[in-house]
């Protein structure tokens, strides 16, 4: 057993969301027993040395029900006690930052 018995489940279905300097990750799993359930991981850049900072939290299909009335409920408080100005995170392919990032990946045959 030991560290075998420790390391993550076959992942069924992920989604990637980018938001500003956070990256979400909403990646359903299974157990041995093929019980689906939900890993939810942030991703954040730590601006002191540039190593990534994950933060991981399990959602168990038991719990989708309540976790799901208890994140509505909180986003919906915000919304109607604060201006949410919800931003779309696309690349900016203006951007000089940007332009040489992808310019490592340009291959000349």
């Amino acid at each position: 057993m030991g560290d075998f018995e420790n390391k993550e489940r076959e992942e069924v279905f992920s989604k990637k969301v980018r938001a500003g300097k956070r990256t979400y990750f909403f990646d359903v799993k299974a157990t041995r027993s093929n019980d689906y359930y939900i890993t939810i991981t942030e991703s954040k850049k730590r601006f002191e040395d540039g190593q990534f900072i994950k933060h991981k939290i399990f959602l168990y299909k038991e719990d989708f029900e309540k976790f799901a009335e208890g994140l509505t409920d909180v986003v919906e408080y915000i919304k109607s006690n604060q201006e949410v100005v919800e931003k779309r995170y696309e690349p900016n392919f203006e951007d000089p930052a940007y332009a040489s990032e992808s310019s490592k990946d340009d291959f000349s045959f």
